[in-house]
């Protein structure tokens, strides 16, 4: 079972959903027939290098709403992903552009497959949530990347060039392409679609579902005929 999902790492749901999805996974023991497929979707692509508000301002404007408001609903968002058993600071996240992180993200895919890329991820929502760390920082990125084991001075050099930006911007243009504008969104198996961070019991149910479209699929018998001949 493949499970391919649009994502931004400075995103509350974006962790809160990834963390879920895990969940579910583990609760129903098919963490070994399960392959997870981060994909880039900047939620501000202009979003600057250094940090420049604060996230309860950047929230009350962004809404519209009084900053006691925004830190009620922060606070609301943050107790989500403590009830996951993540030590999620919101308030205090320093916001900064993930494109960097993306494209660390990509070179971690191509040097480990989708497990290094996955525990890459893990590791810079850790790092915007709970440690409250800027993630355009090279550094940071930097130390992310050497913690599972890359080459320090071929990451160094990956991230001080543009590499990976296109397959970032490839991403993006696929979720526009499928009609997706707001993460997290899940796709299992290219066909059941989980748009958002929904609770464990609905995850579970659409990967039941997607279990189930599978099992029938492989009982089909392929009526197809190639060089060789048809099936009979």
């Amino acid at each position: 079972m493949k499970i391919t999902y649009w994502s931004d790492y400075a995103c509350p749901y974006c962790y809160i959903g990834e963390t879920r999805l895990k969940h579910a996974i583990d609760e129903m023991g098919i963490a070994n027939q399960v392959e997870i497929e981060s994909l880039a979707f900047e939620l501000d692509p202009n979003a600057p290098f250094e940090v420049q508000t604060r996230t309860d301002e950047r929230f009350a404007r962004k809404y519209q709403l009084s900053l006691d408001d925004a830190r009620a609903q922060i606070e609301h968002i943050s107790q989500l992903g403590r009830d996951e058993g993540l030590d999620f600071r919101y308030a205090s996240t320093l916001y900064t552009n993930t494109r960097d992180a993306h494209r660390l993200a990509k070179l971690a895919h191509d040097e480990g497959g989708w497990q290094l890329a996955d525990r890459i991820s893990e590791k810079l929502f850790d790092a915007y949530f709970t440690r409250n760390e800027k993630l355009a920082n090279r550094d940071v990125l930097l130390r992310i990347a050497t913690e599972v084991g890359m080459d320090g001075t071929k990451v160094g050099a990956i991230l001080d060039s543009d590499r990976y930006t296109d397959e970032v911007r490839y991403d993006e243009r696929e979720a526009a392409i499928r009609g997706i504008h707001g993460v997290p969104y899940f796709v299992i198996n290219g066909d059941v679609a989980i748009p958002g961070a929904v609770s464990v019991r609905a995850m579970k149910n659409a990967l039941e579902r997607a279990l189930k479209k599978s099992a029938a699929n492989s009982e089909e018998h392929p009526h197809q005929c190639g060089p060789e001949g048809c099936a009979l």
